[in-house]
């Protein structure tokens, strides 16, 4: 088999591009984020009051880096962080007002970056490439 068709080659080029146009199509709309920190957002507007931890957890991401993570959310403004009264060593997450603001405007941009990462493909292919992915990934 040669490596260049190997599934963790493919894996690695597919984030790769993925990505890029995530990078590309956010910058164009004035937006300077990654995915991971899109990620972030979304999980504390799914679950706001919730700790780091429980992000990094929820997005798959490592807890000793999701602080930075936070970090740089909380720095531009888009993420609060408060003393948790349950546990006063945890910190509560929330989206600030701006914080919302900059999501909703996010959202549709990541919706169609998402058919874009996989425009080559029909929709039937699409489709069974996220049921493969997730069946992958939830191993």
């Amino acid at each position: 088999m040669d490596s260049f068709d190997m599934a963790g080659h493919l894996i690695r080029r597919l984030h790769q591009q993925s990505t890029q146009i995530f990078v590309q199509r956010t910058q164009a709309a004035g937006f300077d984020l990654t995915p991971v920190q899109f990620a972030a957002l979304d999980a504390i507007r799914a679950h706001p009051a919730t700790d780091q931890a429980t992000v990094a957890e929820m997005i798959a991401y490592d807890r000793a880096t999701i602080g930075g993570v936070i970090d740089r959310l909380e720095q531009k403004g888009w993420v609060r962080r408060v003393v948790s009264e349950r546990d006063r060593r945890a910190r509560e997450l929330s989206l600030t007002t701006k914080g919302k603001r900059v999501l909703s405007a996010l959202l549709p941009i990541v919706r169609e970056v998402q058919d874009e990462i996989l425009q080559s493909l029909s929709g039937p292919d699409q489709a069974r490439f996220l049921k493969l992915a997730r069946q992958v990934v939830r191993q």
